[in-house]
C-alpha cells in the first residue's frame, strides 16, 4: 500500500476497478446540487476552502494524477513534478462558476479517466511509477484517484452540511 495514497485507497470499498469508477460515477450524480448551491461559497472555518474550491480542486487533481498514471501504464520513467494544491485553488476562480458547472466538468474528468483506464490490461496494470513521493502501481493510482473524490465529498458532507 503506498504511504500518503493508503488514505484514499482505503475509502474504496472491496471491488473490482471498474466497479469503483462506475460506483464513483454514481456517487456525483447523486450530489444534492441544491444544498451544494447553497453552501457554494461558504467556509466552515478561516482560510479553509469553500464546496466549490473542493469540486474544482478534484478536477484539477484528477488531470494531473492521470497524467501521472498515463506515463506509468506507458512506462516512461519520468517523475512527474509535484503541483501546490492550494497555488491551483487560489488561481482556478471556481467560486465564479456554478455548482452546476463545476459538477458537470468533473462528472466528464471522470468519465474520461474511466475510459483511460478501461484499457489498460492487466500488464500495464501492474506497471509502477512515483507519484509524488510514493511508488504506486497503475491499479493503485485508478484507486487514489477514486478514494481522493470520496474523502473530499466526506468533508463536504461533514464540515459543510451541517453548517445549513
Amino acid at each position: 500500500m503506498p504511504h500518503y495514497f493508503d488514505r484514499y485507497i482505503n475509502l474504496v470499498g472491496d471491488v473490482e476497478l471498474k466497479q469503483a469508477f462506475a460506483d464513483s460515477l454514481r456517487q456525483l450524480d447523486r450530489l444534492d446540487k441544491s444544498l451544494l448551491t447553497k453552501l457554494g461559497g461558504v467556509t466552515y472555518a478561516p482560510g479553509k476552502w469553500t464546496v466549490k474550491d473542493h469540486l474544482q480542486h478534484l478536477s484539477d487533481a484528477e488531470r494531473i494524477m492521470s497524467y501521472r498514471t498515463l506515463l506509468f501504464a506507458r512506462r516512461d520513467r519520468t517523475v512527474p513534478a509535484c503541483f501546490d494544491q492550494d497555488l491551483l485553488v487560489a488561481n482556478s476562480r471556481a467560486n465564479k462558476r456554478t455548482i452546476d458547472d463545476l459538477i458537470g466538468e468533473l462528472k466528464t474528468v471522470r468519465a474520461s479517466t474511466k475510459m483511460m483506464f478501461d484499457v489498460f490490461d492487466n500488464e500495464e496494470l501492474l506497471n509502477r511509477g512515483v507519484n509524488w513521493k510514493s511508488e504506486m502501481s497503475v491499479l493503485a493510482m485508478g484507486f487514489a484517484i477514486i478514494g481522493h473524490q470520496i474523502h473530499h465529498l466526506k468533508i463536504i458532507e461533514e464540515k459543510y452540511f451541517p453548517l445549513l
